[in-house]
């Protein structure tokens, strides 16, 4: 009997290993691709004039925070000085950057593939993440570090090192958020994968349910690209013409997709809330910060009026958004076959803006504060400052101040529906008119 040859798909022990190569390169190339991305924004952040060698402490850590972890602080000088922080906020354009990568190393290896078997793609997945679940957890271990946090100049510090006030300040990521969070971010850049991409082969029982899915999620996934383009050339253009290039390269390096999606939910209507206190120096455009800060202990609403009384140039959000969402309609239905009608068009493209927007909102939810006393005066300029303004990719992280937070949130259950709404409304109009196109070597049903 002939003996296994070691292809893919094969049971025997070549076959096996081949699959555990495989699913490290993939998770090998996302971390990569994560790191390079990571690094490259804090460079530019100045994360290299990080004291103590804090720099690959703070690059884990950011990649901790765009897979959906937290990092935490904590320090302090028992009854002297005291620290109570936390991030919790995914630089997404990090998150972009490895769920690329993953996507094609994972669709690479099946390039010559028109179906798969269920159980050979469950079992890629499986291999896929119980490595990265191994990566998450070395990853959670490297990113923690301490820091001596300067009290204020050469003479306050001596006088204070002489009282034995040289606070120290350390951070760690969460562990059990990180790894659980990001093995759920895997799944769904799995997930997403298979969704959008017409090369991802399918078990032959999938195979009836690709054309209710992928034309609308490929649609949909080409208008978050479209913003990422508007938001990079937007990025470029601030960088040449204020002359911050380092600071404001470093926003689009680590947070752009942070703010053009929030641009994309809150130009069609939905609703964030929040609020911002203090000088933490975060990376937030200044129409946004204006309509954040709310009084003591109340919460702010971001939306599209609010935004407007800030800057009048918001409202441009929402023609923006219809136009792309219209057009992103029409490509949907123009990818589908003719025999699907025009209320499934609407329906799907519904469903999917509805995901979409339910995505965003969870993936730009941002929370982080942090407060350092001595002796109950406030504190932050150097040290901890510098350190949130980093890891969160600020473009002046030296202007954090005292005690500090941020906060935004979406109301999920006014943006989704509203989503749904607008998906309901483009598909119709984006049916209609590819309706009037043909595709290719197509004649109309009279014709035939």
């Amino acid at each position: 009997m002939r003996q296994p040859t070691g292809a893919a798909g094969t049971t025997g022990p070549p076959g096996i290993l081949r699959g555990w190569f495989d699913a490290l390169a993939v998770v090998l190339a996302g971390l990569a691709a994560m790191a390079a991305v990571a690094a490259l924004g804090l460079w530019l952040a100045g994360a290299d004039d990080l004291p103590e060698g804090g720099f690959p402490s703070v690059l884990a850590a950011t990649v901790a925070l765009a897979v959906g972890g937290s990092v935490e602080l904590d320090g302090g000088e028992g009854d002297f000085a005291s620290l109570g922080a936390g991030i919790s906020a995914m630089p997404l354009s990090v998150s972009v950057a490895g769920a690329v990568v993953i996507s094609e190393v994972f669709l690479r290896q099946l390039r010559h593939r028109a179906v798969a078997g269920g159980a050979e793609l469950l079992g890629r997945a499986a291999r896929t993440a119980l490595l990265w679940l191994l990566a998450l957890v070395l990853l959670a271990l490297g990113a923690k570090h301490t820091f001596t946090v300067r009290i204020g100049p050469d003479l306050v510090q001596s006088i204070g090192s002489a009282l034995g006030l040289t606070p120290e300040v350390g951070f760690h990521v969460d562990t059990p958020s990180t790894v659980g969070i990001g093995f759920a971010w895997l799944l769904l850049v799995l997930a997403a994968t298979f969704a959008v991409s017409r090369r991802a082969p399918l078990p032959p029982a999938l195979l009836r349910h690709q054309l209710a899915v992928r034309p609308a999620a490929f649609a949909l996934w080409l208008v978050l690209l479209a913003y990422l383009a508007i938001g990079a050339a937007a990025g470029v253009i601030t960088a040449i013409v204020h002359g911050n290039a380092r600071q404001t390269l470093a926003v689009v390096l680590l947070a752009l997709p942070d703010l053009v999606w929030l641009a994309f939910g809150l130009g069609l209507g939905a609703p964030w809330r929040g609020h911002l206190t203090g000088g933490l120096g975060l990376p937030v455009p200044k129409p946004l910060s204006d309509a954040l800060h709310a009084p003591e202990g109340q919460q702010a609403t971001v939306n599209l009026g609010t935004l407007t009384d800030q800057d009048t140039a918001a409202w441009w959000l929402l023609p923006l958004a219809a136009a792309l969402l219209l057009a992103a309609a029409f490509l949907a239905a123009h990818r589908s076959p003719p025999t699907v009608r025009l209320w499934q068009h609407a329906v799907r493209f519904a469903l999917a803006t509805a995901v979409a927007v339910l995505l965003i909102g969870l993936w730009t939810r941002m929370d982080a504060q942090y407060g350092l006393s001595v002796l109950g005066v406030g504190l932050g300029k150097g040290g901890l400052g510098d350190l949130l303004g980093t890891v969160l990719g600020t473009d002046n992280p030296a202007a954090a101040f005292g005690n500090g937070s941020l906060t935004l949130r979406p109301s999920l259950p006014i943006a989704v529906p509203l989503a749904a709404a607008w998906g309901l409304t483009t598909g119709t109009l984006g049916a209609l008119l590819a309706s009037r196109t043909r595709h290719k070597g197509e004649v109309a049903e009279g014709e035939r």
